[in-house]
């Protein structure tokens, strides 16, 4: 099976059989009542992962689909979104715990269009900007909650999709938020 290809070529990744991307386990999460489902992007498949009515995850690149309601959901909200018609979603998500949840929402907040430094989302819920920016790495709901919002006070800061920087660049100018 030929690797996915995205905007910027090849996804890359550690892959199992088959050729899909591993994924990495959830602590407390029963995986034998997981669902998936990939679903097209300008931005190469993305794979949405759910458990218990929760979403958990999404995933760079492709992956068995085994889907539930909430997910043909999430799918048609992501459908709409890269169809410029939704600027948010109505989902029920994993937020995380502490400061991830904290930050996580903080995220979610930033308007489409808009962006936000590490520094205002640190200030906002009280911690360190570098730790915002572990947090901002660590969102398992890329997209839906939206870390690609969150840049440097003096470049972009990172981004954990393939293609780096250049997906983060390219989600923001898809959303208006770069006009470079």
């Amino acid at each position: 099976m030929p690797a996915p290809r995205g905007i910027f070529g090849k996804v890359k990744g550690p892959r199992g059989a088959g050729g899909n991307l591993l994924a990495f386990a959830l602590p407390g999460v029963d995986h034998s009542a997981m669902a998936q489902l990939t679903v097209p992007s300008p931005f190469g498949p993305l794979t949405l992962v759910e458990t218990g009515g929760v979403l958990r995850r999404v995933e760079w690149g492709g992956g068995v689909s085994d889907p539930s309601p909430l997910l043909d959901e999430a799918a048609r909200q992501l459908a709409a979104y890269f169809a410029g018609g939704r600027g948010g979603f109505d989902l029920p998500f994993d937020w995380g715990d502490g400061l991830n949840a904290r930050v996580r929402r903080a995220m979610a907040a930033i308007p489409l269009g808009e962006t936000r430094t590490y520094g205002q989302i640190a200030h906002a819920v009280g911690a360190p900007a570098q730790a915002v920016g572990q947090a901002c790495g660590a969102n398992p709901l890329p997209i839906l909650i939206p870390c690609h919002r969150v840049v440097g006070t003096h470049g972009f800061g990172g981004f954990s999709a393939p293609g780096g920087v250049e997906t983060k660049a390219a989600l923001l100018r898809f959303e208006g938020a770069l006009l470079i």
